[in-house]
């Protein structure tokens, strides 16, 4: 008894040392307004805290508002089908979410938000992370759960009505081309005249499907054994990547322009949207993530054995909303633009999507739901110090457009070093001389820079600057799989989507298992996404510019959405005792989004405005001021579509929340009835072999 009783008490005083350490090193960022600050202060302060959130939050979630229940069969049981819904071993689901999840956002979000300094981002990866992103997450992947895997949009019809479920429905479609049209195009922008970066990428294709057929039919269950495989063989593909890249003869073949790899990515799309999840989905996720865990554990160790510090300010002078990679002041596009790191609509679809449909467990999706978006958000807080440690003359060299710098290496350089960041031709000549590419400048995205930093700290860990060219390669395959990967999901979860509204017009076409209808409806996904995608890779400055802020609006109210419904769940349940937990992030994403919105669609700056810009480009064309070129009508085209689409999204939006407000009100009068709508209890039979 004196035992037990001394083991708790350490597990307190533990347990509060850690919570001390969170506050202390939080504290310290933000209070900091003198010399660099040294990148361990950041990593520490979201590793504790995480930490508490995990321990504390996350529990009592699990255990007083979900009742998780082992003993309850789950979708992927009672509905197993081996091809969408197959119970499938705790840590591979862990893998494919993650590996779903953790596309670009937590990547490039915080690597573009680093323009306002490294302190506003690190606190909103933080805190929205532990009490939004996760929270969002687990509570969907419960619902659809407990809803025979259902998407959110079938969940929003049923739990808050035939309006607001249709519409969300709709939304959340709409939403999700949205979303992997720009994903996409990050990945264009990396590997655009890079046969390394392509070759290796490329590679990973065929290695996924030789891990799915080893694990199926020769080596069922060796998970480890495949995984060691799969890593070497991806290994091998970075050091032949190097070889591909001086070959004379192979070179040419995977030196792809922009419209190239944007024509292969929306093949791969199709593709793995109409494959069995066995073959291609759910092996590429796992070694995506075997990769990608191994990554952020390497990126971890090396900024704690390095401690460089961030070469950043907390706060640059772009607070003020002139910055250079996208306009906009700290409110509220700071909020839009690291969205996945934090909390991401994106992430609801899987929730509701393939992951409900391979839990074997109830209790597996505390650590999958909760345990991997406060993963991802460390991946953002890597991305945040990764970018940070640059000089800031070269993350602004590499980050900015050519339509916003000069088009040519000695204007860029002549502007930013005004800025007051040095930089010059000189300088960015030897870098991408050191990394193995012909130019660094206008690599917009946040890809490369991001891939730069990782190099330089990797290399200072070890091997210098012999070795950089090769972190470099092996950091921009590393993002390529985490957004490849989501465009392989999403794509996927776009068509479930879809095959539900056409369900109701053509029974056949609503049946996920027809082949005819998946393949029809996989190539209307895939066409909606490329068209956006296409648009993006002709945009003068990049795409990035105009694209990215829609992203983190469409993306922030996907999420909004989702919480609505899960706030409607949580009111079904318990009645008002628990709605605080999906209610709080609500209200502060309506506020960020909608004041983003409406301020992209009508500022009257035209750098922040659609409209403003679309007519002021409009009237110089017709003053004889500017050309009236075809890249002139590119960019007054994607302006009023831009701004077309943000105020589609605010009505679709607004009108959900107003329906959803309206159920809540009628429940908590008892007005109107509110029957939670589970699946019955069935007793699980999942024998533990089959894990």
């Amino acid at each position: 008894m004196k035992i037990l009783r001394g083991t708790k008490i350490l597990g307190h005083l533990f347990w509060a040392a850690v919570a001390a350490a969170a506050a202390f090193c939080l504290g310290g960022i933000a209070l900091n307004r003198g010399e660099h600050i040294n990148s361990i202060w950041l990593v520490v302060a979201a590793a504790c805290t995480y930490a508490i959130g995990y321990r504390f939050y996350a529990r009592f979630i699990s255990a007083r508002v979900m009742t998780l229940n082992d003993q309850r069969a789950t979708p992927a049981e009672r509905l197993r089908n081996g091809h969408d819904f197959e119970p499938t071993n705790k840590w591979i689901v862990f893998g494919h979410h993650f590996a779903a999840i953790a596309g670009p956002g937590p990547l490039v979000g915080p690597v573009l938000a680093a323009q306002f300094g490294y302190l506003p981002g690190t606190l909103w990866i933080i805190i929205g992370a532990v009490l939004g992103g996760a929270v969002q997450d687990f509570v969907i992947l419960f619902a659809s759960m407990r809803r025979d895997g259902k998407s959110l949009g079938q969940m929003a019809r049923e739990e808050i009505g035939k309006i607001g479920g249709f519409t969300a429905l709709l939304t959340v479609l709409l939403i999700t081309i949205i979303l992997l049209a720009v994903v996409a195009l990050v990945v264009v922008n990396a590997l655009r005249g890079s046969p390394w970066g392509t070759f290796t990428i490329a590679a990973t294709m065929p290695i996924a499907l030789f891990m799915g057929i080893y694990l199926r039919y020769w080596r069922p269950g060796k998970v480890l054994e495949c995984s060691a495989i799969g890593f070497v063989l991806v290994m091998a593909s970075i050091f032949a990547g190097r070889s591909v890249a001086e070959s004379a003869a192979l070179a040419p073949i995977f030196t792809l322009s922009a419209l190239g790899l944007a024509i292969a990515i929306i093949l791969y799309g199709f593709l793995a949207s109409v494959l069995p999840v066995w073959l291609l989905l759910a092996p590429r996720d796992y070694l995506s993530t075997f990769v990608k865990l191994g990554v952020v554990l390497m990126l971890a160790v090396g900024i704690l054995f390095v401690r460089p510090e961030l070469q950043l300010p907390a706060f640059t002078r772009f607070v003020d909303g002139t910055g250079p990679i996208f306009a906009g002041k700290v409110f509220p596009f700071c909020f839009i633009t690291i969205a996945c790191g934090a909390i991401s609509g994106f992430h609801s679809l899987i929730s509701s999507g393939t992951t409900p449909k391979m839990i074997a467990r109830e209790s597996h999706a505390w650590p999958v739901g909760y345990g991997s978006m406060l993963l991802e958000s460390f991946v953002a807080i890597m991305a945040m110090i990764a970018s940070c440690v640059l000089q800031p003359g070269v993350y602004f060299a590499v980050n900015s457009p050519a339509g916003v710098v000069g088009t040519t290496p000695a204007a860029a350089v002549a502007v930013i070093s005004s800025w007051g960041f040095p930089v010059s031709v000189a300088d960015m000549s030897n870098l991408a001389r050191d990394v193995g590419e012909q130019t660094l400048f206008y690599r917009t995205g946040g890809a490369p820079s991001l891939a730069l930093g990782m190099a330089r700290i990797f290399a200072r860990g070890g091997g210098g600057q012999a070795v950089i060219g090769f972190w470099y390669h092996f950091a921009i395959m590393f993002e390529a799989l985490f957004i490849l990967t989501i465009i392989a999901a999403g794509t996927r979860v776009g068509r479930f989507m879809l095959q539900e509204l056409l369900g109701h017009v053509s029974q056949p076409l609503g049946r996920t298992s027809w082949m005819p209808g998946m393949m029809a409806t996989s190539a209307c996904i895939v066409a909606g996404w490329g068209y956006f995608l296409i648009q993006g890779v002709r945009d003068p400055l990049g795409g990035i510019n105009s694209l990215w802020p829609i992203f983190g609006i469409a993306n922030q109210l996907l999420a909004a959405i989702a919480l609505c419904v899960a706030t409607t769940i949580l009111l079904k349940m318990h009645g008002a005792k628990y709605m605080w937990i999906t209610c709080v992030p609500l209200a502060w994403l309506v506020i960020v989004t909608f004041t983003a919105a409406w301020q992209k669609i009508f500022s009257p700056i035209p750098a922040i405005g659609f409209l403003t810009q679309a007519d002021r480009l409009e009237s110089a064309v017709r003053a004889g001021a500017a050309a009236n070129t075809a890249a002139t009508q590119t960019l007054i085209f994607n302006a009023r579509l831009d701004a077309a689409m943000c105020g589609l999204l605010l009505v679709l939006v607004a009108t959900i929340l107003l329906d959803s407000v309206r159920v809540w009100i009628g429940i908590l009068r008892g007005t109107s009835e509110a029957p939670v709508r589970e699946a019955p209890f069935v007793l699980s039979r999942l024998q533990t072999e089959e894990l």
